[in-house]
């Protein structure tokens, strides 16, 4: 579907996003404005396909008004195909075709990406390149140039140190465990190494546990709501489906 379609028919979506505690849900415009209020369930602790599926169907009883479906899944998604999925259980998901599960229990077309890309598409200005990180269960990131959403890196599973991963070092479990003080050393540091290596523009610090940080931030980082995030629900139906579908991340 063209760009030029989507403007003549207009249509409502249903932007999912799913975390490693909760799964979140509203409907969106094609301007990404809430039609309905946003509602959540937490994520089964058995996070497999099917618990998460049963809960998304419950979720999603009340929303029936829409015509599309957009994911954010937290993970490394390939043509709708689960590749890891490491807050979940990548070992219950590995190879899942969860685009398709989705289509055939809702009905309606779906597009998927990583939750931190789809965060990414509500929150840049377009503008550069801008960089996304989310800071919940584990460490989300997504890049995008001028607004365009770049192929998907894995920050998250590359170490930070000889012996942790992002996931290990900032996530849910290492804040929990060091405590607000260490763990903001901890996103001190990571923030200043994201800034040698990327260089980016701009900086959109996302994720239940972005209103931790106590240290002053850089000019050009800004903390984002989850809110604002799930609204890139309707970015994922603004983009070409040709050119979707040579990035090799999404299946319509």
């Amino acid at each position: 579907m063209s760009n030029s379609e989507n403007e003549i028919f207009p249509f409502k979506i249903l932007a999912l996003d799913i975390g490693g505690s909760t799964v979140k849900a509203t409907v969106l415009d094609q301007e990404g404005r809430m039609l309905q209020d946003y509602k959540k369930a937490e994520t089964p602790k058995d996070a497999t396909p099917k618990s998460v599926l049963e809960t998304i169907q419950t979720l999603v009883k009340e929303f029936q008004n829409y015509d599309r479906i957009s994911v954010g899944f937290p993970g490394y998604v390939k043509k709708g195909i689960v590749l890891t999925a490491p807050n979940l259980g990548t070992d219950a998901w590995k190879g899942t075709n969860f685009n398709k599960l989705i289509r055939d229990m809702l009905t309606k077309p779906v597009r998927i990406v990583n939750d931190a890309d789809m965060q990414g598409l509500a929150v840049v200005s377009g503008k550069g390149l801008e960089m996304v990180i989310t800071l919940g269960t584990g460490f989300g990131t997504a890049l995008l140039q001028d607004g365009h959403l770049l192929p998907h890196i894995e920050l998250a599973h590359h170490n930070v140190t000889k012996h942790s991963t992002y996931d290990d070092y900032v996530g849910d479990h290492a804040l929990r465990n060091k405590g607000d003080e260490k763990w903001n050393r901890r996103m001190k540091r990571i923030l200043a190494m994201l800034k040698t290596v990327f260089n980016y523009d701009r900086l959109y610090i996302g994720g239940g546990n972005a209103d931790k940080l106590t240290f002053k931030l850089d000019e050009n980082v800004t903390i984002v709501s989850n809110k604002d995030g799930i609204k890139g629900g309707s970015k994922l139906w603004q983009l070409d489906e040709n050119l979707f579908m040579k990035s090799s991340i999404i299946q319509s």
